[in-house]
């Protein structure tokens, strides 16, 4: 049998070493603001759902998890927009739009990362695996849908969320009303934010002909956001109702709303600056709810 000719390591590695700051901006890892999106909201379920601490293996699981799939989800939506790209003023320097990685080199990219993200989720348990499968499915699909629904940020928002289920089959609980609404939280957190953000591409994204629900919104935009966030305060309270959260949990809310109303004064003039950093600020707002989460549970066990 022909034995198929392999480059030696030297050659692999003078020829992508060199271009290792292109696959970090293919894979956005020198822009970690989609990982803390993604990050704080599971971190939150995972809490929740071991009910305190949930041990070092699934923090890890779920936190490099995350990493890996952001990652790997960025390399999807380049590889999607690849011909968009180019004509839209904050994309135009992606690595596959000025020909620093080639289509194929993307594709084993997006490989790599995949493999790694089943090698961690395979740690856990069956039903975990399937709903990795099912968010990978989804997150695939998501870059495709600016070309036919004006709602492509609730797929998104589905894809941003299959981590909060996931936390609760891995660490053997049951999937609860506490998760649906958790679930529905995030969902509606991640069209506030993903909208947010195509507000900065909407002149753009019109030219081009895609969709998105800043284009939907229209003048609107800042009442919807505005009942949208309110509607995943309420439900987010309600989730932490179920359950039992104290008060640690409802200053974390309460801080959340305080951002809340920072980004409604961000994008008062729909200017692009000021909608991108109201994107932005939805790490914060993560963070703090995450914080408010832990916080519960050490005075918990300190009480008792």
């Amino acid at each position: 049998m022909a034995r198929i000719p392999f480059p030696p390591i030297e050659q692999l590695l003078a020829s992508y070493l060199p271009r290792a700051p292109a696959f970090v901006a293919l894979a956005r890892l020198n822009r970690p603001i989609g990982i803390y999106l993604l990050l704080w909201p599971t971190m939150t379920a995972l809490w929740i759902a071991a009910q305190g601490w949930p041990g070092w293996h699934l923090v890890l699981v779920f936190a490099l998890g995350t990493l890996l799939t952001r990652s790997a989800g960025c390399v999807i939506n380049d590889i999607a927009d690849r011909n968009f790209d180019g004509l839209v003023k904050r994309t135009r320097d992606r690595p596959l739009v000025t020909g620093a990685i080639d289509l194929v080199e993307a594709l084993m990219y997006l490989g790599v990362l995949s493999f790694m993200a089943l090698v961690l989720v395979l740690s856990t348990n069956l039903i975990t695996v399937a709903l990795a499968i099912a968010g990978a499915i989804v997150a695939v699909i998501y870059p495709f849908m600016k070309r036919y629904t004006y709602l492509p940020q609730a797929v998104l928002g589905i894809a941003f969320s299959f981590g909060i289920p996931m936390a609760f089959t891995a660490t053997g609980s049951a999937i609860s009303q506490t998760t649906g609404l958790l679930f529905l939280a995030n969902m509606l957190l991640t069209v506030v934010y993903d909208t947010e953000y195509a507000m900065v591409d909407r002149d753009d994204d019109i030219k081009l002909g895609l969709r998105s629900s800043a284009i939907l919104f229209g003048e609107l935009d800042r009442a919807i956001i505005g009942a949208l966030q309110a509607c995943f305060l309420y439900t987010l309270w309600l989730a932490g109702r179920h359950a039992d959260m104290g008060w640690p949990f409802i200053v974390g809310l309460m801080v959340a709303a305080g951002l809340i109303l920072y980004q409604q004064y961000l994008i008062r003039n729909r200017d692009r600056a000021g909608c991108f950093a109201a994107f932005l600020n939805n790490h914060w707002l993560g963070l703090a709810i995450f914080l408010g989460t832990v916080t519960h549970y050490l005075v918990k066990d300190i009480a008792a």
